[in-house]
This record gives C-alpha cells, sequence and structure tokens, in this order.
C-alpha cells in the first residue's frame, strides 16, 4: 500500500548555495524580557560576525520607549569590530529611525524596512494603515538609496494573521512589487507568528518567483512556533529561494500577539543544510559558540535543537 507520494522535485534543482542573514542582535535581542548590557551585545556581536555570516542585522533605529532592548543603537554600532566582507544591517521604521541610523552612516552597509501584509497587525505593530506605511516606507527607501546603502523590505504576516487569518497571497505580493518599484533591492516574507506550513511555501514562492522577476532578491523569513520552520525551509529552497533569515539560539518572535515564539535558530538551519550538501560558508561550530554564549547571558535553556543535541556526527 502507498502511503505517500514523493514530489517531484530532484536534489539536483535545489541551490547548492544558500545565503543566510543573521537577524537575532536585532530581531532576537528586541524579544527578550530583559535588556541585554551594550558590552555584551558587542561581544556577541563581533563573535557571530566571525563565524562566516555575510550579513548581519545588528540592531534597529526605533522609539527606546517602545523597544527599551535596543535604545543603545548608535553605541552598539559604534562599538562593534566587524571583519571586512561582513555586510552590517539595522531596522529602521520610519524616516526619523533611517535619520538616525545616517548618523553612523559609516558603520552601516544595508537598511532594512518593515510593514505587514494585513491590516489589523499593521496597526497593532506601527499605528499605520497599509497605505500609510506603503506611502512612508516608499520616501525611506528613496532616501537610503541616494544614501547608498542597500535596501531590503520585510513583509510581515506574509503567510497568515493572527487576528485576520489568512492573507489572500496576491495582496502580500502586490505590496511586495510595491517596496520593490520604491527602490528595495531584496524583498523578505516573514511567517511572523508560524502560521505557514510547506505546500503553501511551496506555491507561495513559486507564484513570487515568476511574479516579482529576476530584478530582486526573495527572502524568507520563517518562525518555529508550531514546530515547522525548517520543513517550510525545505519547500522554500524547492521552489527555487536561496536567501534565508535566521536567529541564533532561537531567539526572536514577534512582539505583538501573544505566543509568537522564536525564529528558526541559525545553527539549526546551517546543520540541516550541510547535511542536505548545501553550502553556507558558516562554521557551525563557532556558531554553536555563540548560542552557548548567549544562552549563558540569558541564564535560561533556549530553543534550539542543535543546541542541545550538537551537530550530526557520522560515526563507525
Amino acid at each position: 500500500m502507498t502511503y505517500w507520494t514523493a514530489v517531484a522535485t530532484s536534489e539536483s534543482e535545489l541551490p547548492s548555495v544558500v545565503r543566510i542573514r543573521e537577524v537575532g542582535p536585532r530581531d532576537g535581542f528586541q524579544n527578550e524580557p530583559e535588556i541585554i548590557p551594550t558590552e555584551l551585545k558587542i561581544e556577541l556581536i563581533g563573535a557571530l560576525a566571525r563565524t562566516g555570516v555575510q550579513r548581519l542585522e545588528v540592531t534597529s533605529f526605533v522609539r527606546a520607549d517602545v523597544i527599551p532592548q535596543l535604545a543603545d543603537a548608535g553605541e552598539v554600532l559604534e562599538g562593534i569590530d566587524v571583519p571586512d566582507g561582513v555586510s552590517v544591517g539595522v531596522l529602521v521604521p520610519n524616516e526619523r529611525g533611517l535619520d538616525a541610523a545616517l548618523e553612523h552612516r559609516s558603520k552601516i552597509d544595508e537598511i532594512n524596512v518593515f510593514m505587514s501584509a494585513s491590516e489589523t497587525h499593521n496597526r497593532k505593530n506601527v499605528n499605520r494603515s497599509i497605505e500609510e506605511s506603503l506611502a512612508g516606507l516608499e520616501v525611506v527607501l528613496g532616501r537610503a538609496r541616494e544614501a547608498g546603502l542597500r535596501c531590503e523590505a520585510v513583509i510581515s504576516t506574509s503567510f497568515g494573521c493572527p487576528y485576520e487569518g489568512n492573507v489572500p497571497p496576491d495582496r502580500v505580493l502586490a505590496v511586495a512589487a510595491r517596496l520593490r518599484d520604491a527602490g528595495a533591492q531584496e524583498v523578505g516574507f516573514g511567517d511572523t507568528t508560524g502560521m505557514a506550513n510547506p505546500i503553501q511555501v511551496r506555491r507561495f514562492f513559486a507564484d513570487a518567483i515568476a511574479s516579482l522577476g529576476d530584478g530582486v532578491e526573495l527572502t524568507a523569513h520563517f518562525h518555529n512556533t508550531r514546530g515547522q520552520g525548517l520543513a517550510n525551509v525545505v519547500a522554500a529552497l524547492e521552489a527555487g529561494v536561496d536567501s534565508f533569515e535566521s536567529s541564533f539560539g532561537e531567539l526572536g518572535g514577534c512582539p505583538v500577539p501573544p505566543g509568537a515564539t522564536g525564529n528558526i535558530a541559525s545553527e539549526d538551519l546551517v546543520s540541516m543544510l550541510h547535511e542536505m550538501g548545501i553550502e553556507t560558508g558558516i562554521d557551525l561550530p563557532a556558531l554553536l559558540a555563540c548560542a552557548r554564549r548567549v544562552q549563558e547571558i540569558l541564564g535560561r535553556p533556549l530553543g534550539s535543537h542543535t543546541l542541545v543535541a550538537g551537530p550530526v556526527e557520522w560515526g563507525a
């Protein structure tokens, strides 16, 4: 009796190399209940920058009264020591955030902007409608490009909203097209509260690649809220995606709805990809050392599976 049918995707069709942006120092730290001291953030960022990660999101210029965990953004940027070849990114919510980031222009290579594809989540997160966010971000992206910065736009709730449920893919792709046309060289699609499933992901990215064209990099950002994060990565790979965001130690989550736990762990992602024969350029033991260090700093166990079990080792 046949219980399942294999997907018609051969190993040769999967990407041979995957790009990973480490977002833990921003996405992870901002969601922690405690404030990590600036000097420890600088230590962790320096260590992460020496794991082979080529892109690193280090902080965000947001209101300190809203996210006090990142109130030291400028101090962090001025204090970090990052090797040549590692691209440093910061998240900016609006023009005021961009102005603050540009005060540290020599330390920054790229900026990330964000909004939601769900009206309700967008209002709860940034107190704006989708159209208001788009209008504001079009200005931010234009100014950032003029300043010579690479620009990514991240669309939250791309695979579902905890308040509205289904988010029509056509709406997500229309938002992505507006952001691309405004100057985003990369568009990231966020599974903000871990609602995506592999079939949905495969179909979505196949449509996204077909509709958005070759002029923009497409990135997947999955959360492991319901344990499907790595399965969704494989589905995205099968659709042709070769760019992902993740957070060491499985830190992070969305601060708006309850229960939105962390991103997929960078070390779990790297371990899986390496086992699949896909290169990342990242030194897994060095990355695990960073995860162990942040676990020590936070003083509690983290959700990363590879941190608990260790990398796969084939014995005799």
